[in-house]
């Protein structure tokens, strides 16, 4: 078994064989060369885990190769070999970046002992390199995946936004991955190695919420048996994550506004002052200026967490996403559950594509996830999807159905009723938001306005 490439520069005969041979009967693969200048052509074309080379030979002697080596590829191990082995040579061998440093003769076992350790070096290296990619790459953009123009807008954005500690307010309905949006930033921030701490504010009870924040001291309410940190402090020197932000109480809105503007707060029933050094982001399936406007969210902390708005669009808006998706989760699930769930069938790919998805991207994970439990391999078909799917599908095919009877129809009625209709369901969709409406149906938002005004659609829609 190969155990990895080797260069072998050294003049002496005797000693390349012996080194050569040696080595080979451990599985390495061995490529020798007379001189450094023979070493640094064959180091030119081809790849080398460890390269071995005398000190002292003609044209090209072991520094000059070392130097070589290190200024082209910094990583490369090299282990230098002298019979002229002096405290000098070898201080200066290793200040240049040699691995180790043997003398002649040569020792077998010494041999294969400098050797082992600069490949299991070597091996160790490369794996960390990989891990550490992998888990960058992992904690930023795994999940996140999307190649709709939509999409790569909010990717430019977090690439853009990471390195500052600028507060971020992320909006979107539910299921459209704001915490993996939440988290790909704090993760390809400098916080990156300290921790993200997330808070669901809408699902713990608000008399609870404020100890979970800020943490108490013991006796301060009844049950507090003993001191608790409260998330803000666990989060210190990373991101705390404010999850649904826009079900917050008032009362505690003040608090968090606090924290925002001077970086301080205390404990419940404490009464020392500690310091916050975390980067909050905030994230809402809520329209937060409507609840401004109704006074159900303080408009100064509004302002406070909408430093830089991410705006992470609904499945529906990125329809281009939806097969990129649901193949990804197919993949997924076809490996977590070893099923042989090869692919979706062209029909049932048009079912997905015309289903609003109200539950966003979650919504279609867990649908293929219920598909391949259900079946053992073959293709998804039409036939497996929920009634859901095909009443969507038989309400299209009826709109397109329109009796004409033997009186005749009003034309103008039934398209402005038509055309009514799809306003409206898009207007829902959207959550009044116009800009969004428009962009649903393919219209430029003017000529949307227009239509809402011929058609007599009251403005009681939120911009």
């Amino acid at each position: 078994m190969e155990q990895g490439k080797i260069l072998i520069a050294e003049d002496n005969d005797l000693n390349r064989e012996t080194l050569a041979q040696l080595l080979a009967e451990d599985g390495y693969k061995i490529k020798t060369v007379v001189d450094g200048r023979e070493g640094i052509e064959a180091f030119l074309e081809d790849k080398f885990d460890l390269v071995i080379t005398d000190l002292r030979m003609p044209n090209v002697d072991g520094l000059e190769f070392l130097k070589y080596i290190k200024q082209t590829n910094r990583d490369n191990l090299v282990i230098m070999i002298t019979g002229h082995g002096t405290i000098n040579s070898a201080v200066e061998a290793m200040q240049l970046g040699a691995f180790d440093f043997i003398t002649k003769p040569i020792k077998d076992d010494l041999v294969k002992l400098s050797v082992n350790r600069a490949i299991s070096f070597a091996k160790l290296r490369s794996e960390n390199i990989s891990l550490k990619e992998h888990l960058k790459e992992k904690q930023t953009f795994d999940k996140l995946i999307g190649y709709s123009d939509c999409m790569k807008k909010v990717f430019d954005t977090i690439e853009k936004v990471s390195s500052s500690d600028s507060t971020i307010l992320i909006e979107g309905e539910s299921g459209t991955g704001k915490e993996l949006v939440a988290r790909a930033i704090h993760f390809k921030s400098d916080r990156n190695c300290q921790p993200m701490i997330a808070v669901n504010c809408g699902a713990i009870p608000e008399d609870l919420l404020e100890s979970e924040l800020f943490g108490h001291e013991k006796g301060a309410f009844t049950g507090a048996i003993r001191n608790r940190m409260g998330r803000f402090e666990l989060a210190q020197g990373g991101t705390i994550f404010l999850d649904e932000i826009g079900d917050m109480s008032p009362a505690l809105q003040v608090k968090v506004l606090r924290v925002i503007q001077e970086k301080q707060f205390e404990r419940i029933g404490g009464i020392k002052t500690i310091n916050a050094d975390v980067r909050i982001i905030a994230a809402t399936n809520q329209n937060l200026e409507k609840a401004v406007a109704e006074k159900r969210f303080r408009e100064d902390l509004f302002y406070r967490i909408n430093v830089i708005p991410i705006h992470l669009p609904a499945l529906r808006e990125r329809g281009s996403d939806i097969l990129i998706l649901a193949n990804h989760f197919l993949m997924n699930f076809n490996k977590l559950k070893k099923k042989n769930v090869k692919r979706i069938a062209n029909e049932a790919v048009t079912y997905l594509k015309q289903y609003p998805w109200p539950g966003n991207v979650r919504e279609l994970q867990n649908l293929i996830e219920m598909i391949v439990v259900m079946k053992e391999e073959g293709e998804i078909c039409v036939e497996d999807l929920p009634p859901k799917f095909h009443n969507i599908q038989k309400t299209r095919e009826n709109s397109s159905n329109i009796d004409i009877t033997d009186e005749g129809i009003n034309f103008n009625d039934y398209v402005n009723q038509f055309e009514k209709n799809l306003l409206m369901k898009a207007l829902k969709m959207s959550g009044g938001v116009k800009n969004r409406a428009a962009k649903l149906l393919s219209l430029n938002r003017t000529t949307l306005v227009e239509k809402l005004k011929r058609l007599d659609i009251g403005d009681g829609w939120v911009e």
